[in-house]
């Protein structure tokens, strides 16, 4: 049996596992890689496997880097099966026709130019119409069932923690009544927040695929990101200011609406508006409320609806959005992209960035390259939409609000297992990341590895 790793080694995206059994070729995610143009590049490079063998495609969860290159997959031959969960299936909908939207649309525009430097035309990564076909060969599964995936494989979805519907996947392989036990952890979440449960503690397994993404550095705990929140919020308005927060329209988002609703039902929070100004945040927690059932115990408890209050307002058109531009007085918006790379947010700091009674809260991740790390890192100014915005207003972060487990909750998880794994592979992380949990893993006990993008590892 051999593993390699095309995706989402030394670098945090573009999760992608190839495991080879026999004759028998199956990938665990098909994630787009995301960040600086050096790395999205790859996105565009051919598949180092044969897409018309791949029999069936295991996903983890529905974000981008994890999910975002099955149209692709199917548009070079991929016509196998895709199995995760009902909340996975629904939010890849809408991700990745949202995906095949955009790519579409930057195609078209880059094509503009190339007609006028009589340049050969670009074809898109995917289309639409392959994006929703793609989505047809999505099959649901239930969390803890073990399903038989091809002769000699099964496989069993567990709780992540991460986001709704998110999988840690245990793969059982046997081979000349040899067994083996692989468990890809995903992406694993953090204890004791809100709306998705704790991460599945697993107790065995013969080789761990584990993720980095935060592995060299802890976060603020629940009580203390409420807090800050509200702190952000209290300074911002009493400068009569706008606070705007980059949000991923998944899980990001309804976290944050989850502890805005919480600060207004303790009578803590301003009477002033919300604005959350995304169509795909929109729709991505219109699936969280159709899934309340995945729900942890505690949101159960505390709410009927956690992402729907008063001072809610959904912004669905372009016009609608545009509103925001001379909108008088104090408000949060809440738009897209989580990096700034995108979406409705960089319109907002076009207007807003250079007002320094405003505030630009980050809540997640900045990958180099990005607007929103250029901003972080403390540029004087940025250059974006063909204008020069001046970084005026105070751009703050709050670290807790990631979906990512931290090194302590990695290690936790880790060693919930009752006997090693006789080696970890460190994924999903900058190097920076793999080695300080590569080292801290180490210190315990543990063989580990950092592989290295296209990497193929046999296993006994």
């Amino acid at each position: 049996m051999k593993v390699t790793f095309c995706g989402a080694a030394g670098i945090v995206t573009g999760s992608c596992y190839l495991i080879e059994f026999g004759n028998k070729k199956i990938l665990v995610d098909c994630g787009m890689f995301q960040g600086p143009k050096e790395i999205t590049r790859k996105n565009y490079l051919p598949f180092t496997f044969d897409p018309k063998k791949i029999s069936h495609v295991l996903l983890t969860h529905a974000h981008i880097d994890h999910s975002g290159l099955i149209p692709k997959l199917f548009r070079k031959g991929f016509r196998g099966k895709v199995f995760c969960t009902a909340p996975t299936k629904d939010l890849s909908r809408i991700m990745l026709e949202d995906s095949a939207y955009i790519n579409e649309k930057d195609v078209q525009d880059e094509n503009r130019r190339r007609r006028r430097e009589g340049l050969a035309l670009r074809e898109p990564l995917f289309t639409m119409d392959d994006s929703r076909k793609s989505l047809r060969l999505f099959s649901s599964v239930n969390y803890g069932r073990r399903i038989k995936i091809v002769k000699g494989i099964s496989a069993r979805f567990r709780d992540a923690g991460h986001i709704l519907g998110s999988s840690i996947i245990e793969l059982f392989v046997e081979e000349k009544g040899r067994k083996t036990k692989l468990v890809f952890s995903g992406d694993l979440g953090q204890w004791d927040v809100p709306i998705v449960r704790d991460p599945t503690i697993i107790k065995e397994a013969d080789y761990l695929f584990l993720e980095s993404t935060y592995g060299d550095r802890s976060r603020e705990d629940f009580e203390g990101k409420e807090k800050a929140l509200y702190d952000a919020v209290k300074k911002t308005f009493k400068k009569g200011g706008k606070l705007m927060i980059p949000s991923f329209a998944v899980e990001r988002t309804q976290e944050l609406l989850y502890f805005i609703h919480r600060l207004i039902k303790k009578g803590k929070f301003p009477k002033e508006r919300v604005f959350l100004d995304s169509p795909l945040a929109i729709k991505a927690t219109d699936v969280f409320r159709k899934h309340g059932a995945f729900y942890d115990e505690e949101t159960k408890r505390s709410f009927a609806t956690p992402f729907t209050f008063a001072r809610l307002e959904n912004l669905v058109t372009g016009r609608d959005s545009m509103r925001l531009n001379n909108y008088p007085g104090p408000c949060i918006i809440i738009a897209g992209s989580g990096m700034c790379t995108g979406g409705r947010i960089r319109h907002h700091l076009k207007h807003h960035l250079w007002e320094p009674e405003n505030t630009l809260l980050f809540i997640g991740y900045q990958a180099e390259g990005t607007l929103g790390r250029r901003i972080l890192d403390g540029a004087d100014y940025v250059h974006m939409m063909g204008v020069k915005v001046a970084v005026k207003a105070k751009v703050e972060r709050i670290e807790g609000f990631s979906a990512h487990a931290d090194s302590e909750e990695l290690l936790r998880w880790a060693n919930g297992f009752e006997a090693k794994p006789k080696k970890i592979f460190v994924v999903h992380g900058d190097m920076d990341a793999s080695t300080a949990l590569a080292k801290r893993l180490k210190s315990q006990g543990y063989k580990t590895h950092i592989p290295k993008l296209g990497e193929t590892v046999k296993l006994n």
